[in-house]
This record gives structure tokens, sequence and C-alpha cells, in this order.
């Protein structure tokens, strides 16, 4: 239903086809978007094939109770089928959680894998969106550099390297070290 409100920014009619009479979104989301005046719904029913030759033109439609085959014209598609994540090449090797997300330990992303670690979609349940992806990729490469240097496996990085100075300018600002003589200590 989040997909459906926020194509009504671009398109003046959005057409939700779902496959059943009954919604899995949350209840305020689908109240938001059916009192949404762009918004319509086509339910029990799923999409057959996509019309058109250089572009969309419309679409093919299948009730699922009857069979009975309709067009529908529109002119774009925007699939939006749930969120399971991918996860299955890691089915068996990497642990998951009761909702089939990568389980990682607390809020790092960390796995049950030494030097593996999850980010983005396929750990995250809560948000999985493309922003939080891309910072939970960000906090896997520190946990990675983390650990790389805790196993004395690779030099620190220049990642490691760029938090302990911003630490210490940090430290400085505040007046906990002199300017003149500043230093600083990584004890991990």
């Amino acid at each position: 239903m989040e997909e459906a409100t926020f194509l009504t920014r671009f398109a003046t009619k959005v057409t939700v086809v779902h496959r059943s009479s009954e919604f899995k979104a949350s209840k305020i989301m689908l109240e938001r978007a059916q009192k949404n005046p762009k918004i319509s719904f086509i339910t029990d029913t799923v999409l057959d094939e996509i019309l058109g030759t250089e572009k969309v033109e419309g679409v093919r439609l299948k009730h699922v109770g009857t069979g009975e085959v309709s067009e529908y014209k529109t002119d774009g598609v925007f699939v939006a089928i749930g969120h399971k994540p991918n996860v299955d090449l890691f089915s068996g090797a990497i642990a998951l959680d009761e909702k089939g997300y990568i389980a990682t330990e607390g809020k790092s992303t960390r796995t049950n894998i030494p030097g593996v670690f999850a980010c983005g979609d396929v750990m995250d349940p809560t948000y999985r969106q493309a922003i939080t992806a891309a910072g939970s990729g960000c906090a896997a490469a520190l946990d990675a550099d983390v650990m790389a240097c805790d196993v004395g496996q690779a030099s620190r990085s220049r990642v490691a390297r760029d938090r302990e100075a911003r630490s210490v300018r940090a430290r400085e600002a505040r007046g906990h070290l002199p300017r003149d003589d500043a230093q600083a200590v990584s004890v991990r």
C-alpha cells in the first residue's frame, strides 16, 4: 500500500491489482490507500501479461476464482509483491531469524559465521529501504574493518584511521586534549 500511495504523487490514477480480497498491509496503510481518491482496487486478480510493443499500453489480468481474462489500459506498471528477503542462497549456511531474515548479533552486522556480515534488505525487516541498505552496508564495512584489525589479518584501513582522527578532533574541540599535544590511543 505504501507503494501505491507514493505513486499517486506521479500518476493521476493508481490501480492496485491484488491476488486476494484480503490484504497483508498494515491497517493504517490500507485505510490511507482506500481513502485516496487516486487509488482504485481490483481484487482476486493477478497480472497475466504486460501489453505493448514500444511502451506499456495495458495489462492482461486473470481473475483467480473464475479464470476470466480481461485487458486493462494503463501507461505503466509497478510491481510490488511483498517483502520476502532474498536469502535463499544462504539458507542452511547462515542463521536466519523467525521472519526469514539473516540474523545478526545485536545491532551489529555480524552473522553467526565469523567474517560474514549482513546488510540491507536481507537483514532489516523494519525499514527495507535503499537508504537504510546503504547505511547498513557502511556499517558492515566498518564491522569488517574492525574484525580484520582484531584478528591481525589486515592493517588498519583508512576508514579506521579517519574515524580515530575525527574522535581526536572532537576531543580537542571539547578541550579534552591540548591542541599542540594531540595524541590518540586506540584500545580494542
